[in-house]
């Protein structure tokens, strides 16, 4: 029934900036961008490598989400690398701030958490196979 996710929806508080940070910091790929005046609202439709999607919105006074401690809800949003330290390095090149590499306990796969604009947890995992797509790089 259940093939793969398509996409997920985030909600930003600033929509420049995370518009900024998810094209061109993570380098996803603008697929649509719609201003939608009924609800004063942007919605950026970005993809990844893979064809899966981001849907970044921007409403007028969206409350906080609380993450820590953690909250009943999505944890986090996980994107699959191919190497996590060139990928960590790539992201700390760009001012981001990212914890130190994690080691699954289950798989011995390499992970480590950072945060988009809002502190939305997002987390690279180590796929280990060839046929991953690395974290992207934009050219202008």
């Amino acid at each position: 029934m259940l093939r793969r996710i398509h996409h997920a929806a985030i909600i930003c508080s600033d929509y420049n900036v995370s518009k900024h940070f998810y094209v061109e910091v993570l380098g996803l790929k603008v697929l649509a961008e719609h201003y939608r005046p009924s609800r004063q609202s942007f919605k950026l439709d970005l993809a990844l490598a893979g064809g899966e999607q981001i849907e970044l919105f921007s409403f007028p006074n969206a409350p906080a989400r609380p993450s820590y401690p953690e909250a009943r809800g999505l944890r986090h949003l996980a994107f699959e690398v191919q190497d996590v330290v060139a990928a960590k390095t790539l992201l700390e090149q760009r001012g981001v701030r990212v914890e130190d590499v994690r080691i699954d306990e289950y798989t011995n796969k390499r992970f480590v958490f950072f945060a988009d604009p809002d502190g939305l947890p997002l987390e690279l995992y180590e796929a280990g196979i060839e046929t991953a797509a690395p974290l992207a790089t934009t050219d202008k």
